[in-house]
């Protein structure tokens, strides 16, 4: 899971992503409207975090901006105002959730995550696809009922793949999934190739059908065979 989180405040932010990397989610952060749009422009995100309040404009903006985009990322307000007409303007134009300052994170993060299964999976905890079964709570993966020795990262690879089934899923686009901006700055995609590998060797030594399929020059695709 990628959320981006748009937060002036430096402590807040870094909170949010020392507590939410152990659990999985790959956390990206942005202090201003501008550095906002501009990510929001270049990447897709599971779950956007976003502050009201900012140096160089209003969060209200940037929910307008992804509206006339047609950007699908989930909306989680984070702010310190608290009263009937902010929630309803962010409700209006937009938002999936509102948090009010000061909140617990462990609150946020199980918000965060009932936001992208009611996205992606029809609010299920539990995503199955024939005889494979991905617990999301649980970050466990069964295939006929047998369990998978299996990394956080093939397990968020699967949920990409099963979550975009039959779009064809670049390189790059994985990459930003996996690792968010950071996927910029690397000379290469092979390390998609090794997990796609990996992932696909797990799943046929357990008995499942082989359902990644590689389109050659593209990418990446997830279908029945």
């Amino acid at each position: 899971m990628k959320i981006l989180i748009i937060e002036d405040e430096t402590a807040i932010a870094s909170s949010i992503k020392a507590y939410f990397k152990p659990n999985g989610v790959q956390c990206e952060t942005a202090t201003t409207t501008s550095e906002a749009l501009s990510k929001i422009g270049l990447y897709d995100y599971d779950c956007i975090l976003l502050d009201l309040m900012l140096p160089d404009g209003d969060g209200f903006d940037i929910l307008k901006e992804l509206k006339r985009t047609n950007k699908t990322e989930g909306v989680i307000i984070i702010s310190a105002k608290e009263n009937l007409e902010t929630r309803l303007e962010g409700f209006n134009l937009g938002a999936d959730d509102y948090l009010t300052k000061p909140f617990h994170l462990a609150e946020l993060l199980v918000r965060i995550q009932a936001l992208v299964r009611r996205k992606n999976f029809q609010g299920s905890n539990t995503v199955s696809f024939n005889e494979i079964t991905v617990d999301v709570l649980a970050k466990t993966v069964s295939v006929k009922g047998a369990r998978l020795d299996i990394t956080k990262k093939e397990i968020d690879l699967l949920l990409f793949l099963i979550g975009n089934q039959n779009k064809v899923l670049s390189k790059a686009a994985i990459a930003e999934h996996l690792s968010g901006d950071m996927a910029d700055m690397l000379d290469n995609h092979d390390f998609i190739y090794a997990h796609i590998k990996n992932l696909k060797k797990k799943l046929a030594q357990a008995g499942s059908g082989d359902y990644i399929q590689t389109v050659y020059g593209l990418g990446y695709k997830w279908q029945n065979e």
